[in-house]
């Protein structure tokens, strides 16, 4: 990657950073589609799910006031059964269906998070489970769940900071467990590992302002700005992947 290019990928990790810690979503649901024009899609994941790593922490350093136990467990567990089942299927997809799959996922799910925004699961321990299931699945096949994830969340009518914290908690389970499964499938590269460290650094200031942004702008305000971004990333990546 020439220089101007990573500073090009450098920038927008940082938004993707800062837009998934306000909007609750994860970084994920920006920076799996937009690397996919610097790497190829079986090196993003591979560097997403360590990226991510250091992308939880930081959230849950900044926003530690405090979490919802029983969504951790109810969620968590789940989340990490089924997304270990999403990684190991990924390998045996081919990358460019994967990447249709996920500018389909991205446009269809914006698309009805801004048409049902005002419409709340019940918060119960089964949509939970099925929830946090679901999520793992497409996280570990795709390389992001964290919209469905924060539609559970939104259920509980829990407090940002709160929101935030239970939310990365439970990616962190997520992305331990994928990087483990994604490294056994050789998604991981040594060429692409000196973006660690710069990632690190994005993920920590991006959820360093992001916590900011949180303080100042109403969530419903955040979260349609967010999706609305995400509907065109989506509609972009799907553009992307025809010849």
């Amino acid at each position: 990657m020439t220089l101007e290019l990573l500073i090009y990928f450098i920038l927008l990790a940082l938004l993707s950073e800062v837009v998934g810690t306000v909007g609750g979503f994860g970084s994920s649901m920006l920076f799996v589609p937009i690397a996919g024009y610097f790497l190829d899609f079986h090196s993003v994941l591979g560097v997403t799910a360590i990226y991510h790593l250091s992308s939880n922490v930081s959230k849950i350093y900044f926003f530690r006031e405090g979490f919802n136990k029983k969504l951790v467990i109810n969620m968590g567990i789940s989340s990490v059964l089924f997304v270990i089942l999403g990684a190991f299927l990924n390998k045996y997809i081919s990358s460019k269906l994967l990447e249709f799959f996920l500018a389909i996922f991205l446009v269809i799910l914006s698309i009805l998070l801004l048409i049902f925004r005002n419409k709340r699961l019940a918060p119960t321990t089964l949509n939970a489970v099925l929830g946090g299931s679901f999520s793992g699945f497409v996280a570990g096949l795709l390389g992001t769940g964290g919209a469905i994830r924060g539609v559970i969340l939104a259920s509980y009518g829990l407090k940002n900071n709160i929101f935030i914290a239970t939310s990365a908690l439970i990616d962190l389970g997520i992305d331990a467990s994928r990087s483990v499964v994604y490294s056994l499938n050789g998604f991981v590269h040594k060429d692409d590992l000196y973006l660690i460290p710069i990632l690190l650094i994005v993920s920590f200031t991006g959820t360093f302002i992001g916590k900011k942004i949180v303080n100042l702008l109403t969530e419903k305000q955040f979260q349609t700005t967010v999706l609305f971004l995400i509907l065109i990333t989506g509609m972009v990546s799907l553009y992307k992947t025809f010849p």
